[in-house]
């Protein structure tokens, strides 16, 4: 087809093209990592985050473009995960700014709105790197814009557009050093290509077929079968915790009087003595209603919610059988009482272990995640709202889960958010250490905990996926490979002699005292006693402590001080 003018169901399946071939593609995007871990996951969190915004299209037939542009881009915001996600979300954020209250637009119309996106994406990065996603969508925009005439049609803008992003991405590896020496393009910029090249390929006919995944389903973005432990729950025992009751749910005009409905009254029903619900999230944009409450009867929910509307999605898990895994971030949300605070902390953990010490240590709300398991913005924001707190302390711990945190702080109004820039568990373990509400000062706070993390050094053992140089260091398929504070310094074939030379590698270790090891699941009882026997030989005057972690991918964290 040959457009002239781009309305709102024509750039719906635009989009929607290119979240579906970034679907089909997202694995090879995954593997664009910088390290050789089998922790890459740009593609999956760049296709989650388009993903959630075209599901908040799914029942829009309006034709103007200003009645996609704000579900949209609300979607695609709530749903970013991943400093790739959230560069997307701002992408399109600013795209859909261009096209707002607009019925449809002109060629020269879009190439204006595109360049928004640019602006946008480029102000929401504290200090833009060129060679990345960034690079490649400013690029391949300035090369559109300055190609169309009056006479060129849409179809002319996004093939402009789709050319130069595939020359821009081929040329990343020689813009950013260390994706040079690891031989790779930047994911990121790959991420976006797929996009485009779904944008395209609409506009030329084939229309992708590949289902979407759903927001609030229950399913990886590799449709992975869903793990579940049946003897967790068996036919003798009595129901404990109740049901975790999500849906999402449109509003229906006929139920509701929808410009005028108030949120507050579904959460006065799930309050209510019948429901008697807990763990309550409700919140409403346009027509769209999302709905998250610890419930013993979830029937009883989803019969009252539909006064209001009809089911969009609908997820109902027995939280029997997310006990066991996921004790340390249950049992700390579900035991803590919501009592007004002044100060709350938010942190973001994956192993039971690490998480049951994060609540031993004053933490009021951990998010599951980490590497492989980035949260979203609305996971965040669902934390936020849990809490029932003047201000709330944010522990990313993970440097590609800091921007979801940062743009949470900006939308969510109902408290002051301060992110602390926590890249690693072990710098959070020290940070918590340091944790005295005694001064009732924010400033003094913060500043106890960013000087905790100047103060330590993180390490990280996993094994490499393949063959690769990064910082200097010949890395083989198999081998250990030891991170200092984000950099890959060591590689060996043996796991503690990996451990020991990344641990020399620590600046004036002879002057550090305290070393904290955290094991990963996969770390068995004698390995862990072996490698503590050896420190203690090699490193005598350090006193060591160990935490059984059971995080996966990296066997071995630690923070030496």
């Amino acid at each position: 087809m040959i457009l002239k003018t781009l309305n709102g169901q024509q750039f719906k399946s635009l989009v929607s093209n290119g979240a579906k071939n970034l679907r089909l593609n997202y694995e090879e995007v995954d593997k664009l990592n910088v390290f050789p871990v089998p922790d890459g996951d740009t593609g999956t969190n760049m296709c989650r985050t388009i993903e959630n915004g075209v599901n908040a299209l799914d029942d829009i037939t309006d034709e103007a473009l200003s009645s996609i542009t704000k579900p949209l881009s609300s979607g695609m915001l709530l749903g970013a995960r991943g400093n790739s996600g959230v560069i997307l979300s701002q992408i399109f954020r600013g795209i859909c700014k261009g096209l707002q209250n607009k019925n449809e637009v002109t060629v020269s119309e879009l190439a204006s709105a595109y360049k928004l996106g640019v602006k946008q994406a480029y102000g929401a990065v504290v200090t833009p790197v060129e060679g990345t996603i960034l690079t490649v969508f400013r690029e391949a925009t300035e090369y559109a814009c300055k190609k169309i005439t009056e006479e060129s049609t849409i179809n002319d803008f996004y093939r402009y557009h789709l050319e130069q992003a595939s020359k821009t991405l081929a040329k990343t590896i020689d813009l950013l050093p260390v994706l040079k020496e690891a031989g790779v393009i930047d994911s990121g910029g790959a991420g976006y290509v797929y996009i485009a090249e779904g944008m395209v390929k609409y506009l030329d006919g084939e229309e992708i077929a590949v289902e979407l995944a759903k927001s609030g389903a229950s399913q990886e973005v590799n449709n992975a079968p869903i793990n579940i432990d049946f003897d967790a729950f068996g036919q003798d025992d009595i129901l404990q915790y109740g049901y975790c009751t999500e849906f999402i749910l449109r509003l229906q005009s006929s139920k509701v009087d929808i410009d005028s409905f108030d949120v507050q009254t579904v959460i006065d029903i799930l309050n209510g003595d019948d429901i008697k619900g807990d763990s309550i999230v409700a919140t409403s944009y346009d027509s769209i209603l999302k709905v998250h409450v610890h419930t013993m009867d979830p029937g009883l929910v989803l019969s009252k919610m539909r006064k209001f509307g009809e089911f969009l999605t609908v997820k109902i898990e027995n939280m029997s059988l997310q006990h066991n895994e996921t004790m340390g971030e249950e049992e700390l949300n579900e035991k803590r009482k919501v009592e007004h605070k002044k100060y709350a902390i938010v942190a973001v953990a994956q192993g039971a272990g690490i998480k049951q010490q994060f609540e031993e240590f004053g933490v009021d709300y951990v998010i599951g995640g980490g590497q492989t398991m980035n949260p979203s913005t609305e996971d965040f924001i669902k934390a936020f709202k849990m809490l029932d707190a003047e201000n709330i302390i944010v522990f990313p711990n993970n440097k590609n889960i800091v921007m979801a945190a940062k743009q949470a702080a900006k939308l969510y109004k109902g408290a002051h958010i301060e992110v602390v820039m926590s890249t690693s568990i072990p710098q959070c373990f020290s940070a918590l250490t340091m944790l005295d509400y005694s001064s009732d000062d924010l400033v003094i706070i913060l500043g106890n905990f960013n000087e905790a993390i100047r103060h330590v050094t993180s390490g990280e053992i996993t094994t490499s996926i393949r063959n690769t140089k990064v910082n200097g260091v010949l890395i083989r398929k198999g081998d250990n490979i030891g991170i200092l504070d984000g950099k890959l310094v060591v590689a060996n074939r043996n796991k503690i002699n990996c451990f020991v030379a990344l641990l020399r590698k620590v600046k004036n270790i002879k002057d550090k005292e305290v070393l904290t090891i955290i094991f990963g699941k996969n770390v068995t009882e004698d390995e862990q006693n072996k490698l503590m026997n050896t420190i203690y030989l090699k490193f005598p005057h350090l006193e060591v402590g160990s935490i059984n972690g059971g995080q996966d991918v990296y066997d071995y964290l630690f923070a030496v001080e």
